[in-house]
């Protein structure tokens, strides 16, 4: 029978497996205390950083049924980010930690219930931020629709000059 701190680890967390957006593996190796905290600062509200021991990791992904691949990454001492909010702004605050801090490795994560590697994970980090992506799509809209404004009104006018045309011209040909 499993030991009630344990299970209740594995319970906390099956339920941030559950709840979060996303989940980024990391090997902290080589980090020290202060480092680790830095790295938990740094990624705000936007993501829970824990450190995790993989027998219970695995139990816990399991149980919240969690893409399995992810088991093959939890090999050697793990870290875990667990994303709630932004799931492109945490991957940068890892990614640009690990640039910082050559010990911490990203191994790969879930996200959004699919597994992906650590180029995929960086891939994302590249992307701007869910606000610009907004703001560039808002501008492309707006744009379309001044374009489609200059199409509905170039048509009466066209419509009026070529009236204008054959008028002209008729009245060339009786004269």
């Amino acid at each position: 029978m499993a030991r009630p701190d344990k299970a209740a680890a594995v319970a906390e967390l099956t339920e941030e497996f559950r709840e979060s957006s996303g989940a980024v593996l990391t090997e902290y190796r080589g980090l020290t205390v202060a480092q680790i905290t830095d790295l938990r600062n740094s990624l705000g509200q936007n993501a829970r950083f824990r450190i995790v021991k993989n027998t219970l990791t695995k139990i816990a992904v399991k149980e919240a049924g969690v893409d399995q691949e992810i088991q093959d990454l939890l090999v050697g001492p793990s870290a875990i980010a667990f994303v709630h909010g932004d799931v492109v702004e945490a991957a940068k605050g890892l990614r640009d930690f690990s640039k910082a801090n050559s010990p911490l490795v990203i191994k790969g994560g879930i996200i959004d219930g699919k597994s992906m590697s650590a180029e995929d994970i960086t891939k994302l980090a590249d992307l701007e931020s869910r606000e610009v992506l907004l703001a560039k799509l808002a501008g492309a809209l707006k744009a379309k629709q001044g374009q489609a404004a200059a199409v509905f009104q170039a048509l009466p006018s066209k419509a009026v000059r070529l009236a204008q045309a054959l008028a002209d011209k008729r009245s060339q040909e009786a004269a």
